[in-house]
């Protein structure tokens, strides 16, 4: 795995302006990945970033980056209480959540739906994502949009203008750690 990888699929988190992303990489031995994400929590966690791999195929990893108090606001919620309720979860801590979401992610046929929620995607979407199987919404960028689309496009252009100016930033030299934002909320 390397930093550009992060900086492609993770600038939104990396700068404070999203909850989580997600991305798969390819891997030759799990316990590369394993290491690179010890050491990636290492270094972020005291700005507020982690990483946690979710899955391994057989040569790709699903990876993971995250802002834990982020996260717990978005998992507080109450529509994303009810939909995570609906899902079999039973406990609204980061921990708990995670381990089930995992747990969801390894074991079930179909991809876990709610993983928006712990993506920092609006309940509202998630559910309207989850109740018309994909279909139906009112536009489409980071995720489908079932509810405020203006607010929604807004969001959409932020990441985009964010990952960017990362990138570009990436490519002139500026290292990740100066990158990486740290924010607790």
């Amino acid at each position: 795995m390397s930093e550009d990888l992060i900086i492609k699929h993770c600038s939104p988190t990396l700068a404070g302006l999203k909850t989580a992303n997600l991305f798969t990489c390819a891997y030759a031995h799990r316990q590369d990945v394993e290491c690179f994400a010890r050491e990636f929590n290492r270094r972020f966690s005291r700005k507020g970033v982690k990483m946690l791999p979710l899955d391994f195929g057989k040569s790709r990893a699903l990876i993971y980056v995250f802002r834990p108090t982020r996260l717990q606001r978005d998992l507080s919620d109450a529509q994303a209480i009810a939909i995570l309720k609906t899902m079999g979860y039973d406990s609204f801590d980061n921990r708990n959540c995670l381990n089930r979401l995992k747990s969801r992610v390894q074991g079930c046929p179909e991809f876990p739906h709610e993983i928006g929620l712990f993506l920092g995607y609006p309940p509202e979407d998630v559910r309207g994502f989850i109740l018309h199987k994909g279909n139906c919404c009112k536009c489409c960028g980071c995720w489908k949009v079932y509810g405020n689309e203006e607010k929604a496009a807004r969001e959409f252009a932020k990441y985009k203008k964010c990952t960017d100016i990362y990138y570009s930033k990436w490519l002139q030299g500026t290292s990740i750690n100066k990158l990486v934002v740290k924010k607790s909320a």
